[in-house]
């Protein structure tokens, strides 16, 4: 028997495992489905692959990496800052890799999580912590015919690094964060790019700083200066995010109105095709999708191989793809930019049955989408969901995991020092937190601004914003260290 299972070798689960043995708690086993590693850091490697947050933020803050060399690092440097994290901390030995969760039932007689991995095994446990992500789950588009496509298909979570694009008649269907970076490296070399857009996204100019050695090593002599630097992009985003997501009534869209003009001025700058702009410009509101940052995509759409397609597909046939016009473009690769299936197999991403046999998929459902402070649902006793409803804090993953680990730590102490077995958030709190969230919603560009068309993962099955916690980073930190400990019903 664990006192802890932990789903997910990703940065949450890092995360996770580093806060359970600050607990003291050694005996815990993280499980993962992939061979190595790092999560979407290690599924994903497609070229171009890039962090869209500043390497400066998108790091834990009690582990700064002086060894960073640019502003937005490759995905190769986040993989490589995962390793080297849970080989600091001693957290590899803990994981077992290639081992598929198929479903975790809660014992009530035992007071314990039953959690069944492929091959039928079952291990018993004190604590199930799910760090499975928001993006864990690859979305295949339901296009008629895909399936009789004869030539290569891969999807980005699936990059072939042995594929050569050369001389290559390509389509990329979506035009998402991922293929922002993709289009631009498969642009150079291939003979055709098709590019198939159902929804345009806002980009932005990226200003990406090369970290020089003289930088790391100021960075390493003098952690302080780092410290500062991830001050100053921590405050950029958390203004972003305040002003422009949070606090959209008080602001009155300005911060959006503000930088999609940036955007458009970067179209204007390096697309002088009058009606291609316009082909690429979004008709919702700045941020009610998911924006990135890129010097080269629009640039891409100038090159005489670079087709942009936003008619609608029709059907896929063996050689091509016929659109809604009955044109047909015929391929060699068909690049799958799709992005994921984040709601439907990721909330949650197993089969979770609680106290009184309560499904969680279910329940969530039939009840909304919630969870208090994104973490703990009534009737799980001993689990805490870290990818959940109102968890994702703007645009930092990060962040996010800095107050899930104050509120382990609180939580934890808690039960330790009552020498009790069991925690469990209850009805009410819970009920009170979904409300304050609602609320704050409403003041929320999601339910205020124009965001009808921008298909955005950041809206549950139901049409609500349930993905995001609608509080600066100061307040979920604050809270997580100080919620009331009579939230939880802890025996």
């Amino acid at each position: 028997m664990f006192d802890a299972v932990i789903v997910g070798a990703g940065f949450a689960g890092i995360g996770a495992a580093i806060q359970l043995k600050r607990s003291g708690i050694e005996n815990f086993v993280i499980l993962d489905r992939e061979d190595d590693l790092g999560g979407t850091w290690y599924v994903n490697h497609y070229p171009g692959l890039a962090v869209d947050v500043p390497t400066t933020t998108y790091s834990y803050f009690f582990e700064p990496n002086p060894n960073w060399s640019r502003l937005f690092s490759t995905g190769r440097e986040i993989k490589q800052y995962a390793d080297d994290v849970a080989d600091k901390y001693d957290v590899r030995r803990h994981i077992r890799f290639s081992t598929v969760v198929e479903g975790a039932r809660w014992d009530e007689d035992a007071k314990l999580w039953q959690v069944t991995v492929n091959g039928g095994e079952v291990l018993s446990a004190r604590y199930l912590i799910t760090a499975t992500g928001f993006l864990s789950q690859p979305k295949i588009p339901d296009i008629p015919g895909i399936d009789n496509f004869a030539g290569r298909v891969i999807h980005t979570t699936d990059w072939d690094d042995d594929y050569d694009p050369a001389g290559q008649r390509i389509a990329v269907i979506g035009t998402g964060a991922t293929a922002v970076q993709l289009i631009p490296e498969l642009a150079k070399t291939a003979a055709d790019l098709t590019v198939y857009q159902r929804t345009p996204i806002w980009v932005v100019p990226k200003i990406d700083l090369r970290f020089g050695p003289r930088a790391k090593k100021l960075f390493a002599r003098v952690p302080a200066t780092q410290r500062v630097l991830r001050w100053l992009t921590d405050s950029i985003y958390e203004w972003m995010v305040t002003i422009g997501v949070v606090r959209y009534r008080t602001f009155r869209g300005r911060g959006n109105i503000s930088a999609a003009d940036l955007s458009k001025l970067h179209r204007f700058v390096t697309v002088r095709d009058k009606e291609l702009r316009r082909r690429l410009t979004p008709d919702y509101d700045f941020g009610c999708k998911r924006p990135t940052f890129s010097n080269g995509y629009y640039r891409t759409f100038t090159r005489a191989n670079v087709h942009l397609q936003d008619i609608g597909i029709d059907h896929v046939q063996s050689d091509g793809i016929v659109g809604t016009d009955g044109t047909k473009n015929v391929i060699d690769t068909l690049v799958l930019a799709t992005g994921f299936d984040l709601w439907e197999a990721n909330f949650p991403a197993i089969e979770i049955i609680g106290r009184d046999g309560r499904n969680l998929g279910k329940w969530w459902r039939e009840n909304r989408f919630q969870a208090y402070q994104g973490v703990s649902i009534p009737y799980f006793p001993n689990l805490l969901s870290l990818a959940s409803p109102y968890a994702f804090l703007g645009l930092n993953f990060f962040n996010t995991m800095e107050y899930q680990m104050r509120l382990m730590d609180r939580l934890f102490r808690e039960v330790q020092a009552r020498g009790a077995t069991t925690f469990e958030v209850t009805e009410e709190a819970n009920t009170r937190y979904l409300d304050r969230m609602t609320e704050l919603l409403g003041n929320s560009l999601f339910t205020l601004g124009n965001c009808a068309s921008a298909r955005s993962y950041y809206y549950d099955p139901a049409g609500e914003p349930t993905l995001l916690r609608p509080t600066t980073t100061e307040t979920a930190i604050r809270e997580a260290s100080e919620f009331p400990l009579s939230d939880y019903a802890i025996n």
